[in-house]
């Protein structure tokens, strides 16, 4: 089966607190359905996107910054890594995902597929 990553995006003013109670109540329902299925293969929740520390190179050496990396009003609060048949597959979770968080969800495949 491919993987695919499933991006969550939280606004960075943080989602209403009844909304965040019912989402993750969801999420936690959601990941139950993902593991019964064979689908789950690791996920995590990220802190807000200012604790961030960006590295990259420049003239040969390493920088380090306070992140996020890119301005926005949306940085990646979690994700999901799944294993799924197809892609119509992976984007039926990806519809359960962002049903279940009340925010945005990115699907992308991996480049390199894994076989059971």
């Amino acid at each position: 089966m491919k993987q695919y990553l499933l991006s969550v995006y939280h606004p960075d003013e943080g989602l209403a607190p009844e909304i965040e109670e019912k989402a993750v109540r969801d999420v936690d329902d959601l990941n139950q359905e993902m593991k019964a299925a064979g689908a789950w293969v690791f996920a995590g929740g990220l802190h807000v996107s200012s604790t961030a520390t960006v590295l990259r190179v420049e003239k040969g050496e390493v920088l380090t910054t306070d992140g996020p990396f890119a301005e926005g009003k949306e940085h990646i609060g979690g994700f999901w890594v799944i294993k799924a048949p197809d892609l119509d597959a992976a984007l039926e979770w990806g519809r359960k995902a962002t049903q279940a968080c009340a925010v945005p969800v990115e699907v992308r495949p991996f480049h390199d597929d894994t076989e059971d």
